[in-house]
C-alpha cells in the first residue's frame, strides 16, 4: 500500500489544509499518518485561553480534537509536543522526525510552505520536515530502519497564500470526500471560525479544478478542491 505522511506544525493545520488528501488516501486503503509537532496550545487556542483554561488543559483539549479529526479521516496521528509560538528548530527535533520517516516510510509527504510572514511556526515545521527527509535518506545516518527513498513533497495551502509565495501547481479533486473533511473540521471546536472559511476555499479551488480539468471530464457543479505546490520535479516517462 502507498502511504501519506503529513507534517503539521499545530494540531489543527492538517485538517484545514490537507484533510481532503488524507481522506482520499484512506478511502483507497492507503495508510495516512499525521505528525503534529505541537498542539497549537499557545498561538492557536485563543478561545480556550479566554475561558481561563490552563496550559495543560489546553494541550489536552487540542490533542483530543486532533485525535478525533484523525479518526474521522481514518489516519494515524502522533504528537511530538515540541511547543509552539515559537516552534523552535533543533537537531533533536529533526532527529525525532527522521525516525518517523524511517519507521513509516512515506510514499508522499505533505507539509507547510517555506514562507509565512504571519506564523513562523509553519516554515519552521517545513524546514525541519525537509531536513529530516534528506537525513532519513542517508545510509550513514544513525537511526533505526532502512534509508528512505525520495518521496515527493507537496506544500499545502497556507491561510494567506498570496503573502506566502504560494503558487499552486497541483489541484486535487476532493469532492467525493469533502463531507468527511467537513466532519473532521467540526472536531476542532477551538477554531470554529475556520470551518466556513475552509469550506468556501474548497469551493473556490473546486472551480479551478473544473476549469483546469477541461469540459470533457464532466465534473459536477459542486466540485470541491484542495491546492498544493510541488517542491521537487516530477519524474515521468510521459507528459500528460
Amino acid at each position: 500500500m502507498s502511504s501519506l505522511l503529513v507534517v503539521s506544525a499545530h494540531a489543527g493545520d492538517f485538517v484545514w489544509r490537507a484533510a481532503g488528501a488524507i481522506a482520499l488516501a484512506t478511502s483507497r486503503g492507503q495508510r495516512a499518518k499525521v505528525l503534529c509537532l505541537s498542539f497549537g496550545e499557545r498561538g492557536e487556542s485563543a478561545r480556550a485561553w479566554r475561558e481561563g483554561k490552563t496550559l495543560d488543559e489546553i494541550k489536552a483539549l487540542r490533542r483530543g480534537e486532533a485525535e478525533s479529526a484523525a479518526a474521522v479521516l481514518g489516519a494515524e496521528i502522533e504528537f511530538l509536543d515540541a511547543g509552539d509560538y515559537p516552534l523552535r528548530e533543533s537537531d533533536e527535533l529533526v532527529d525525532r522526525i527522521v525516525r518517523v520517516y524511517r519507521d513509516f516510510d512515506p510514499a508522499v509527504v505533505l507539509t507547510h510552505p517555506l514562507t509565512d510572514p504571519y506564523n513562523g511556526d509553519h516554515p519552521a515545521a517545513a524546514r525541519m520536515a525537509l531536513d529530516a527527509r534528506v537525513l532519513a535518506q542517508a545510509v550513514g545516518y544513525d537511526a533505526p530502519g532502512d534509508p528512505l527513498g525520495a518521496p515527493p513533497v507537496f506544500f499545502f495551502e497556507p491561510h494567506q497564500p498570496e503573502q506566502c509565495d504560494f503558487k499552486p501547481n497541483v489541484l486535487l479533486d476532493i469532492t467525493e470526500v469533502f463531507d468527511v473533511k467537513r466532519k473532521a473540521m467540526e472536531c476542532l471546536a477551538a477554531q470554529q471560525h475556520m470551518w466556513d472559511y475552509y469550506t468556501d476555499l474548497a469551493k473556490r479551488r473546486g472551480v479551478q479544478v473544473k476549469r483546469n480539468a477541461g469540459p470533457n471530464l464532466g465534473l459536477p457543479h459542486n466540485t470541491m478542491g484542495e491546492a498544493y505546490m510541488r517542491l521537487y520535479p516530477q519524474v515521468t516517462g510521459e507528459l500528460s
